[in-house]
């Protein structure tokens, strides 16, 4: 940050977030970034899932992160809670295929069976 301009863009970004997470969302979007999680790529997992939204332009999904969730083996794990409760953990989950949950399951509504860890309704 070096200039006024600067600044100003940074709390523009973070008034943005602050709203985000004020709003009636739709969909939530929970990363597991625990030191396994993080260990098996999940920071690459969270930038593909927030890349997507933004070039959808989708302003109906939180995302947020954990601490480990417990399965380390199923790392990285991503967590799709759909407003009326529904909720789906996909296991082993890579930069190409968090971009999937986004395009399938978050826009078309079609949960993606064979990366399906466990559901809870």
């Amino acid at each position: 940050m070096k200039t006024l301009e600067d600044l100003k863009k940074i709390k523009e970004q973070a008034q943005k977030s602050v709203q985000l997470r004020q709003q009636d969302t739709a969909f939530t979007i929970k990363i597991a970034l625990g030191t396994c999680g993080i260990a098996a790529g999940a920071r690459p997992v969270m930038a593909a899932i927030l890349d997507e939204l933004e070039k959808r332009n989708l302003s109906n999904v939180m995302v947020t992160q954990s601490g480990c969730m417990g399965y380390c083996d199923q790392e990285p794990m991503v967590e799709v809670a759909e407003k009326n409760g529904m909720k789906v953990v996909y296991g082993k989950v890579e930069p190409a295929t968090a971009r999937r949950i986004v395009a399938e399951h978050v826009v078309n509504g079609r949960i993606l069976d064979e990366l399906v860890f466990m559901s809870k309704s």
